[in-house]
């Protein structure tokens, strides 16, 4: 995680702030979000990354050993199949640092909350 001296205001910030060997891998998740939600408004939310249409999409944070990924309970249960060999929990997913990060899943998760952000009942707001 970010140490907490170091409050980056943007997602740009934030990045430039993890360690150095984390950075490309970052910016490379920054750049599959953006792709899969064009016109996302970016941000922060809790001190992470965060992607929001009329509601937040999905958040990232760095660790020590992962990237925790956030796109919503309903989401993370929507691709349990696919999660299954990631450590998961209500609304997270840990993504090792010593694997490459799924991108494509990753788009996948993030087109289906750009999808459900537009239904009335999605819980998360921005």
């Amino acid at each position: 995680m970010i140490p907490q001296k170091l409050k980056p205001t943007s997602i740009e910030a934030y990045i430039t702030a993890a360690p150095p060997e984390v950075q490309e891998r970052l910016q490379q998740l920054h750049a599959c979000i953006i792709a899969a939600a064009p016109g996302a408004v970016e941000g922060l939310k809790w001190s992470m990354p965060a992607y929001s249409y009329k509601r937040i999409l999905v958040t990232f944070a760095v660790f020590k050993h992962h990237v925790g990924f956030y796109p919503t309970p309903s989401a993370v249960k929507a691709f349990s199949a696919k999660l299954a060999k990631y450590k998961t929990a209500a609304g997270s997913i840990q993504f090792p640092l010593n694997q490459p990060l799924p991108f494509t899943l990753i788009s996948k998760i993030t087109k289906f909350r750009v999808k459900e952000s537009l239904a009335e009942d999605v819980k998360w707001k921005s």
